[in-house]
Formats: structure tokens, sequence, C-alpha cells
């Protein structure tokens, strides 16, 4: 099975070597890779009539076809279905490895754009969070922080994209009192690093009306944090916790077996059973197809912590996607997922990456030294114990309350918005009542790699 090297600083060294014989790989090169690496692999080859195994007579007349295509980028958007938002190709795999390991270019500031109240155009921003040892949490930046210009040059949905990208930018804050934007004079410069991002965000223990809750905001399933993520798990056993809000608005998901853990610490009454099946395109089904089932250790044989649950909380967003939709779904034929917030982005597919080499492995090994291409194609879907897949439209919620920018409060306290609910839902405590928006989010994509399941 291909699985995904993420050691970058070797892989860096090992490309630097083949560089002394580097000779430039043509376009078509590169687009019959693209063509080999989707004819093999691709979950909706059947939908592409250019993909099968008899679309050309010979390797003669597909490797006419492919010349015909002016890059690589126009030659995969013509080979992946219309029903495919997810498919990913990379012209530096370099980047592509750092992003599945967690590491970003940032300033460390993670935000949500909206638009002026009646201003179908005008927008500013507002911080979600911030992470840790970044340019933004050493400016001092905070969640519910507004802005609404960068170097001076007000926000609108046709130069947002350009002015957030540079690598440092100086951001105009704001005020909104639910109707004016209002400038405040203040600015603060930002600037973007190489920064690792440890995916457990915040953990706590909240102690509310006899009863021990645990909090886990866990921001993207990255495998090179398992074992911080296991240890979490045993100090939230160590603090005997009764219940447990999983906080997954912000994770657009990562590592399929890292989902796995988390859903058998979670739980911990179930291993050996199925927590997900796979369906892979028709060639491939037979070799490649495998359950995941609960586990009760990890791959290094570490014990898992588990909770043993029989209800858990989920707080999730649009933002909320694959990997973290899977645990949703796995987990729902088992226990009670109570879900809170907005629907999730309805991904249900997998990637492994694949490199210029030959089929079946596309290893890195033996990856074509004339270019630094690789893809993330979708290669299966994942189904649940009971058969539900296909949940295009995202995993609707159990209790439904979209965060709302002028009132975010502090993550992990009892006044949180969603936690509240959830704390609400668990003790019996009245209900908080809910703010309602007056204003339009622009949904973005705050980097390429969100919303990735990788095998």
């Amino acid at each position: 099975m291909l699985s995904v090297c993420l050691s970058c600083g070797l892989l860096q060294s090992c490309f630097e070597d083949q560089d002394d014989n580097f000779v430039a790989a043509s376009t078509t090169e590169i687009n019959d890779f693209i063509w080999r690496g989707l004819n093999f692999f691709y979950l909706y080859k059947e939908d592409i009539p250019n993909l099968q195994n008899n679309a050309f007579a010979d390797q003669g007349e597909r490797l006419a076809y492919l010349s015909e295509f002016n890059s690589p980028e126009e030659c995969f958007a013509a080979l992946t279905s219309s029903q495919d938002y997810f498919s990913y190709l990379e012209d530096d795999y370099f980047d592509l490895e750092n992003a599945l390991a967690g590491v970003r270019l940032t300033n460390g500031m993670m935000y949500g754009l909206v638009y002026y109240p009646n201003d179908a155009s005008r927008l500013f921003g507002y911080v979600r969070y911030v992470l840790p040892n970044s340019s933004a949490s050493d400016a001092q930046v905070t969640r519910g922080m507004i802005f609404n210009a960068v170097d001076g040059i007000a926000l609108t949905d046709a130069n947002y994209a350009d002015l957030l990208n540079p690598d440092a930018y100086t951001l105009s804050w704001a005020t909104y009192d639910g109707t004016t934007i209002s400038n405040t004079g203040q600015s603060t410069t930002l600037v973007k690093a190489q920064l690792t991002e440890n995916p457990i965000h915040l953990s706590t223990v909240l102690e509310t009306n006899g009863q021990k809750i645990g909090y886990l905001m866990y921001n993207a399933f990255t495998n090179e944090f398992d074992q911080s993520l296991n240890n979490t798990f045993g100090e939230f056993l160590a603090q005997g916790v009764d219940e447990l809000v999983l906080d997954l608005r912000y994770n657009g998901g990562g590592s399929v077996k890292t989902a796995t853990y988390l859903a058998s610490m979670i739980t911990g009454q179930f291993t050996g059973q199925v927590f997900y099946n796979e369906q892979w395109n028709s060639d491939r089904q037979e070799v490649y197809a495998s359950p995941g089932l609960f586990v009760d250790d990890m791959d290094n044989g570490t014990a898992l912590n588990s909770l043993n649950l029989n209800r858990v909380y989920i707080l999730t967003s649009e933002r909320s996607a694959s990997a973290s939709e899977l645990v949703i779904n796995g987990l729902q034929p088992y226990i009670d997922v109570v879900q809170i917030g907005t629907a999730t982005r309805g991904k249900f597919q997998a990637s492994f990456l694949l490199y210029d080499a030959p089929a079946p492995s596309f290893s890195r090994s033996l990856a074509n030294t004339g270019h630094r291409y690789a893809m993330l194609p979708l290669v299966f879907k994942t189904l649940n114990a009971a058969g539900y897949t296909d949940y295009i439209d995202g995993l609707a919620p159990t209790i439904t309350l979209s965060e709302a920018f002028d009132n975010l409060g502090l993550l992990g306290t009892i006044s949180e918005p969603l936690l509240a609910v959830a704390i609400a839902e668990i003790t019996g405590l009245p209900m908080p009542t809910p703010r309602t928006r007056d204003t339009q989010e622009l949904v973005i994509e705050q980097d390429p790699w969100q919303s990735i399941m990788y095998r």
C-alpha cells in the first residue's frame, strides 16, 4: 500500500543530490504521469472517457492526446470529474509534503471574512484563533479582533486574496457596533514564517454542575502528533472525565489512521469492529479495499488511552471536513454523537500522494527527477458500518448554531457560545440564547491544504 512520506529534511537532501543530473521533464511527460496515476487509482475514473483502459490504441496515441494540453494543470482539470472538488495537483511536492506534516508558511492568524452590512463587495476580517509562537501571537493578536484594510487598502471580494497573500503585511484594526465598521487608527504588521502547527490547540477539563467535561480543540489530523493526542486522552482519563466535547469546527482533515485512533480513544469498547469501509474504482476495489477497524493500540504498540464513552459532543462548521467527518460518521452507528454548530463540508473521499514513478507504487524514491509535480487524487470513499456515505451537503448538526464573529467568546471557557450549548446539553443548565447574524460571511479556504484526508 502506498504511504505518505513526510520526512521533509531528508527528502530535500535527496532531491538536491539528484539535481546534479537534472534534465527538465517536458509538459507531455508530466501530463503522462497525471494520466497514468489517474488511470490507475482515480475514484471517479469511470466518469472520464479518456481515462479508460481502452481509450487509446497505443502509447503513441495517448501521448499525442496529452501533448495537446498547454500545462499539467490544464491536463489535470480535463481528466478529473465534475463531481470532484478535492483532488489536488501541486507543482512542488516539497510544499505538499510540508503541508501534510502540518508545516506551513503562516503568520499565525486564522481569520474569516465578512461582507459589510448593505455592501455587496466590501469585506472586513475577524480573527478566529491564533497559533502560538507565531508573528500574530507575538503581536498579541487575539480571537475576535476585526480588521478592514491591508497595507492601507480597503478589503473587497476582488482583492482580499492578493492583499493577504504576501509574506508580510500590515492590518488596520476596526470595531463593529452591529451596524457600522469604524477604524480604530491602530495597525499591526504580521510576518509569515515556517511553522509546525500542533493540532491540539487547546485541551482542558471543565468541572460544571458536578460533572467533569473534557474539552479538546483539535485542528488537524496530523499523524506526527498522534502520541501527543494519546497523551491528551491519558490526561482526560487521569482526571476522570465523564463527558467529552470535541471541537472540530476548524479541522479540515488529515490522516485516516489518526482519525481511527481518535475514534478509538473516544470509545474503546469496539476494538476489532468496523470503523469505516472503503470503495475504490472497479479496477482497484478487490485488491486495495480494506476495512478500517477500531483499535486498542498504535502501530508502534503503544496502548491507546480510551474513555469508553457512549456519547460524545462534537462542535462543527462548514470548515469541518474529511477526516473530521469520518470520525463523526464512523462513530454514529455505535454511540450517540451530538453534533453542535453547522453542517460540515461534505467530503467523504480519501487520497494519497502520487509521484511520477511507475505503477502501482508511484513512490517518492522512484520519482522522475526532472520535475517536482505530485498529486493527491481522490482514490476511495469511506462508508460507515451502516453503509452511509455520499453526504455531499455535509453532516447535519443535531443542534444548529452558527458562530457569530461579534460574539466569538474565549475558546475553552463555559461562556464560549458553541461550548456553552454543549455544556447545557450535558448538565441540564439553561441553554444560552444564540445571537443571529445580520451579515454574510465569505466562505474561503485559507490555504489550499484544507479538506484533505489521506491514507
